[in-house]
């Protein structure tokens, strides 16, 4: 017999437990829209609208208990869980300020300004793990900075780089996701206007300047107050799914790397504790790169359906809006939870410089094969110089043993080009 409610992350490890789970729950969301409808309470007392006891109750109501089971299951009749909300909070109120619950604005107003909230919320916990995540790379990338390994274009060995310089582009692209991230986390609008986004039923209400609420509500949920209401301008969503989606894919290149790395055969770096499997008692999973690999196979696809909700209809959407949230939410949390194992995988990742000094030699000296031919080319001709190098990578043998070759400096780790000086030039980023 199972027992519990709610969505628990049984069968999502990446997010499950996280801070940015807790952050997106369904606790949260209605978190989010109790807030939004005091906040729009507050701000239309600040503007004289409504009186200060009004706000004071409707915030002290939006501060009391909710049944989440129940708004869900009659969010059905109206299509969203505003309109059962707005019911159970005017009734909490009571009668003398019942009124003033939810005046003059429309379901999509609160659930868009929540979804902010909630995004902003998410974000700041992001955030927060990729600036851990960055530090923890520069400090690997400059322990590494002269540890060579072999590097690898289409799954061979191509020629020699660093470890220092593989970590130090895993940062430069921990950074780039922290910068669209904070980006886009300053400018999460609110969202008011009512009906059709003409904020006429506040001038009804009695506003003599309906267009100063709109950044009143904001300053009160500390969100950017909107230039025009954006029922069905969703540059808001589509910015989220692109900083999102982009940190995902961010995070999974350095899981797909490791995940490369980390390979029996290859064994160049482990994580620092893997995971168990249920058959066989001697391996040591890489966990923590396989669920941030997964979200980043994911996050694509969330996004992609909310770019496609851009295209809605009218002054409120029939769909377009409503196809928005599952998927925001999934997205939020796959990335939070990709962000949070990321910094478990990057502090806890074992480099192994043995393993990545013996592969350098494993094709006899034809990892610089691009430097020998560039040598040999003013002795034999570029032509010959060619032919010679891949005739004696195609039979297996040994470079030494080629007597054009004698005399030649054959030690891969010479051959790093500006490895170096690349990691000191991106540590210098902050």
């Amino acid at each position: 017999m199972t027992s519990g409610l709610g969505d628990t992350g049984l069968l999502a490890p990446g997010w499950a437990g996280s801070a940015a789970a807790s952050a997106t729950s369904d606790a949260a969301y209605l978190r989010a829209l109790l807030d939004a409808e005091a906040a729009l309470t507050r701000a239309q007392a600040a503007l004289g609208l409504a009186p200060d006891e009004a706000a004071t109750a409707v915030a002290e109501a939006a501060g009391g208990g909710f049944d989440m089971r129940s708004l869900a299951e009659r969010a059905r009749a109206g299509g969203n869980p505003v309109i059962p909300l707005v019911a159970d909070l005017t009734r909490a109120v009571g009668e003398e300020f019942g009124p003033y619950v939810h005046r003059g604005a429309t379901s999509q107003d609160i659930l868009d300004t929540a979804a902010m909230l909630v995004a902003a919320r998410t974000l700041d916990l992001v955030l927060a793990d990729l600036v851990r995540t960055a530090g923890i790379l520069a400090r690997t990338a400059a322990e590494h900075r002269d540890t060579p390994m072999p590097g690898r274009t289409l799954t061979q060995h191509a020629v020699p780089t660093t470890f220092g310089l593989k970590a130090a582009g895993w940062r430069a692209l921990v950074l780039d996701a922290r910068d669209r991230v904070r980006t886009v986390r300053e400018s999460l609008p609110a969202q008011l206007g009512g009906a059709a986004g003409t904020l006429a039923a506040f001038g009804a209400y009695g506003a003599g300047d309906p267009a100063a609420l709109p950044g009143a509500y904001a300053r009160e949920l500390g969100l950017r107050a909107p230039d025009v209401p954006w029922h069905t301008l969703r540059t808001p969503v589509a910015d989220l799914a692109g900083c999102l989606a982009f940190t995902a894919g961010a995070l999974g290149k350095i899981a797909e790397d490791v995940l490369t790395l980390s390979r029996t055969e290859i064994a160049e770096v482990a994580e620092g504790s893997g995971g168990s499997s249920s058959a066989m008692p001697h391996k040591s999973n890489p966990v923590r790169s396989t669920l941030i690999a997964s979200a980043a196979r994911r996050a694509p696809q969330l996004a992609a359906t909310l770019y496609g909700s851009m295209a809605a209809g009218d002054e409120r959407p029939a769909g377009a809006w409503h196809a928005e949230w599952e998927p925001l939410r999934d997205l939020l949390r796959l990335t939070g939870g990709a962000a949070r194992d990321a910094v478990e995988l990057t502090g806890a990742l074992r480099v192994r410089p043995g393993a990545m000094r013996e592969h350098l030699d494993l094709t006899g000296g034809s990892i610089i094969s691009e430097r020998l031919s560039a040598e040999l080319a003013p002795v034999l001709g570029r032509a010959r110089a060619k032919e010679l190098l891949t005739r004696l990578a195609a039979e297996g043998r040994p470079l030494a043993e080629a007597p054009e070759l004698a005399g030649a400096d054959l030690d891969p780790t010479h051959y790093t080009g500006s490895a170096g000086a690349l990691v000191d030039r991106a540590l210098e980023r902050r």
